[in-house]
């Protein structure tokens, strides 16, 4: 998710600084101050007795704020008050058309917000926020349904002015009951996460019909004006009679620019554009949602579903095997141009994907065990047997940003990690972090030894070529669960390796719904995750690694991490009061999980796989965050020569 700590000055009142520097973007506030003003008029009668004066404090005054149309979390705005649209969009696109898009698994509900049940894809798209992010920033937002917002210089509430316009999809106007019911209803019934989020808003009152005031506990929690925000707005009058906490398939009403048309459980879903969306010329929307259709598809067998692309079922395609992507496209309309494969950039953090270790299972408490089975990765060879040199480790739960920490700790990371030396291990001061590289000279027995000499360390025996806990003789066995039909290949990879230890790991393919069950329960010994990381860490870490998370049901912390010094690190990390404190205290959070060893890390590449049919058209700007489907449009011209697209 992302982050809001900035106090935004208006560009025509103040000046403005340039941006440096994601799980996000936002409006930006511009806060004026009162000031003292002091006349220091020269005396010409110097008999003249002033009057008595009465000492002000200045603290009240300094807390006064006006309302502004964005904010960010170091007061750094791309676009003035006065833009017309984002950069990375077509104002002019062309609206119409049908997208076709697909998706792996099934579906049980179309109520995301709960953590009951499996929701449709797409139904973001029907619900506006308080706010909208810009794809091009690290963490700023512009205004939605609130069309200002006014925060103070200590960030102790913030106050949003609902545009007039705003309208749910049944035509009603959205107000300041809706905004107040949406929170208190996603809080209580809602999915643990935003409780968690939000936990530091201390009340929420109505000022009036179109104004709404969020009040924060005490604290650093600087991001709270923008994560609040992200709150979808959902109707009141449509959720009184009905029960918000249990899933549906009745089609909600929402505010956004698409609604349900049609869907059939499990199989597809079909959204529509709403012809008269309330939003649709505001300088934060114009120029997207321009498609009139758009379907998903679901499919159970990867496979099955790269096939129905070739033959023109659905359209577009985020190609995730770099084997399909290297041979799997030579295809008589990839040669001649109808399907067009492309590789763009991306300078998004890429997060962590990895297989994560549940440290509540005995066998997976120690950090010595979680250490020791970082040898079971043989990346080099993977990657050039099976990913045709395609990937690149991933070393950071931040990797492919600033953010990612490297090398040995200094500057402001290392005074934060001096802070907690005696719960360190003294070897992050001293090295740097590295995982196995089996291409070293007797790369592969040296992990082996290291790897074992880590285990016995820890209890562990080798009897009868099988690993014992010497205690109680039991064996090191354990189960991977996987929902990709493509890592089981890699999964028996992992397997050998680890026999050679003594280690008996079994894996079990299962769908997405079960999969969602078990790793919710925490019902799991290992999986693999992929914790997608914004480019303004904040809140969000809190559902991913703190202590409280680990027991709380639906959260991110898989791991099950429960480390004070990660939980305090957290609290720095999202109080950060610059760009460059905030750099710093990530790497330093960054370097702490690493050295924790609660994955096996994978592999990433910093540029999305893109295959399409030639029927689209797009912007000349792709913005820092990487490509977003919702500024294409389709080309009515090769929409019709291909017949495909709607045209």
């Amino acid at each position: 998710m992302n982050k809001t700590t900035g106090v935004v000055v208006r560009a025509d009142a103040c000046g403005r600084s340039g941006r440096g520097g994601i799980a996000g973007a936002v409006l930006t506030i511009c806060i004026s101050l009162l000031g003292a003003i002091n006349a220091n008029a020269a005396e010409t009668k110097p008999n003249i007795t002033p009057a008595p004066t009465i000492a002000v404090s200045e603290e009240p005054l300094a807390s006064l704020a006006r309302p502004e149309y964005a904010i960010s979390l170091y007061g750094d705005l791309k676009y003035g008050p006065d833009f017309t649209h984002f950069d990375y969009v077509n104002p002019d696109a062309p609206k119409g058309g049908t997208l076709r898009d697909s998706w792996s698994g099934s579906f049980d509900s179309l109520n995301p917000f709960i953590l009951k049940g499996t929701p449709a894809m797409g139904l973001g798209m029907m619900y506006d926020t308080l706010l909208t992010s810009s794809l091009d920033e690290p963490f700023s937002e512009y205004g939605l349904v609130a069309e200002k917002v006014e925060v103070p210089k200590d960030r102790s509430y913030i106050t949003f002015f609902i545009n007039p316009k705003a309208r749910f999809q049944d035509d009603t106007p959205i107000t300041a009951d809706d905004v107040i019911f949406s929170f208190n209803t996603l809080i209580e019934k809602g999915s643990p996460l935003y409780r968690q989020y939000y936990a530091s808003v201390d009340h929420v009152e109505k000022l009036d019909d179109l104004t709404v005031k969020f009040t924060f506990k005490p604290g650093d929690n600087l991001e709270l004006p923008l994560i609040l925000g992200q709150v979808p707005v959902l109707p009141k009058h449509y959720w009184k009679d009905r029960d918000f906490s249990k899933t549906t398939f009745e089609p909600p009403v929402g505010s956004g620019p698409y609604k349900i048309k049609d869907f059939e459980p499990g199989r597809h879903i079909t959204y529509e554009r709403v012809k008269n969306y309330w939003a649709k010329d505001l300088p934060s929307v114009k120029g997207m949602y321009n498609f009139d259709i758009i379907r998903y598809d679901y499919y159970r067998d990867l496979d099955v579903e790269r096939q129905a692309f070739f033959a023109g079922e659905y359209y577009y395609r985020s190609e995730h095997s770099s084997r399909e992507w290297a041979v799997g496209y030579d295809k008589p309309d990839v040669r001649n141009g109808n399907i067009k494969k492309e590789l763009i950039p991306n300078h998004q953090s890429r997060g962590m994907q990895g297989f994560v270790m549940n440290t509540r299972r005995p066998i997976f408490a120690d950090h010595r065990v979680r250490r020791a089975l970082q040898y079971a990765m043989d990346f080099q060879w993977l990657n050039r047997a099976m990913f045709y040199g395609a990937y690149k480790r991933t070393d950071s739960y931040f990797v492919n940003s600033e953010l990612a920490s490297s090398g040995l700790p200094k500057g402001e990371e290392l005074q934060v990690l001096n802070r907690y030396r005696d719960q360190l291990p003294p070897e992050l001061f001293t090295q740097p972090y590295t995982l196995p590289n089996y291409d070293q000279e007797n790369g592969r027995r040296k992990a082996l030894r290291q790897s074992m000499t880590l285990l016995q360390e820890a209890g562990w025996e080798l009897r009868d070529m099988k690993l014992v806990n010497k205690k109680t003789g039991k064996p090191f066995r354990f189960t991977l669960l996987l929902r990709q039909p493509g890592f089981d290949k890699i999964a028996l990879m992992m397997q050998a390796r680890l026999r050679q230890l003594g280690i008996e790991m079994d894996f079990r393919l299962i769908d997405t719904g079960q999969w969602l069950n078990r790793i919710q329960s925490r019902d799991f010994d290992m999986t693999t995750f992929w914790w997608q990381q914004s480019l303004s860490p904040g809140n969000e870490q809190r559902d991913f690694w703190s202590s409280k998370a680990a027991d709380e049901p639906g959260s991110r912390n898989f791991a099950g991490i429960k480390d004070p010094v990660i939980d305090q690190i957290i609290d720095l990390v999202i109080s950060a009061e610059s760009r460059d404190s905030l750099v710093q205290r990530t790497r330093a959070l960054d370097r702490v999980l690493l050295w924790g060893d609660y994955t096996i890390p994978q592999w990433y590449q910093p540029a999305d796989r893109l295959a399409y049919w030639d029927i689209f058209g797009r912007p000349s700007v792709v913005p820092t965050k990487g490509n977003s489907i919702m500024t294409w449009w389709i080309d009515p011209e090769k929409s019709k020569k291909l017949g495909k697209g709607g045209y």
